[in-house]
């Protein structure tokens, strides 16, 4: 089973300037997310690939372990360019190179580093398991729940909870369908997913991987302080 491992990191962030190797605890960010990969590599046998318009980054990544030859088109390094035509060109580029094609693609955001190289395993199970799952994607269980304590305006111009039981029933949390907050951590993609014009992970046949730990998106410089605190604390572990 031939795997590939995707890091993509674009160099023009505005929310954290230079956010995939900013350092974190004395590392560079992208740093967490090459050691589990290389973990998960060695024992899977996968192949390692990254995508980058960034000079900075992959020579980052290079003195991580992760020479890449390949440059990410200016098409896909704008602010618009779509994640999965991002990983499809680069999935493309290593399949000519290496003259294969790969089952199973996991991508691993850079900025969503709080995954363990056992949620990983896991997860790759889930979708090894089910021949019919196109994707498999990181959650954890949502704080708020759209039948519950979420509202949105109404066309009535008046506000009301999000969605609402048939019988209107659910007057409790606890009652409530549950749902779950997307992490942005990894995402695994099965081969034929990309032969479909698909450009949304989140498909008819997708499964999800619920994380029992804390694991959320560094978007904005307190998302940098926060974690940086957890770490300091000892209150989470990164690889």
């Amino acid at each position: 089973m031939k795997i590939l491992i995707t890091l993509c990191g674009r160099g023009g962030s505005k929310g954290i300037p230079g956010k995939n190797i900013k350092l974190l605890a004395g590392k560079p960010l992208i740093a967490y997310s090459i050691n589990v990969a290389k973990q998960f590599a060695s024992k899977y046998d996968c192949k390692i690939a990254l995508s980058t318009d960034s000079d900075a980054i992959r020579d980052t990544a290079g003195n991580l372990g992760i020479a890449s030859e390949y440059v990410r088109p200016e098409i896909l390094a704008s602010d618009s360019a779509g994640k999965i035509d991002t990983i499809a060109d680069l999935l493309l580029y290593e399949e000519k190179k290496n003259g294969t094609i790969y089952d199973f693609i996991l991508d691993l955001d850079i900025t969503s580093p709080l995954r363990t190289l056992e949620d990983l395993e896991a997860a790759f199970q889930f979708i090894v398991n089910d021949e019919n799952a196109l994707t498999l994607f990181s959650v954890n269980a949502a704080a708020r729940n759209p039948y519950f304590n979420m509202v949105e305006k109404k066309a009535s111009g008046y506000y009301g909870i999000v969605k609402t039981s048939q019988d209107g029933s659910i007057m409790t949390r606890q009652a409530a369908p549950a749902v779950y907050d997307l992490n942005a951590s990894f995402y695994w993609y099965r081969r034929s997913f990309f032969d479909k014009g698909l450009k949304s992970p989140i498909t008819e046949k997708s499964l999800i991987f619920q994380m029992d730990h804390i694991c959320f998106d560094l978007d904005h410089p307190i998302d940098f302080e926060f974690l940086e605190y957890l770490l300091a604390s000892g209150k989470v572990d990164l690889l």
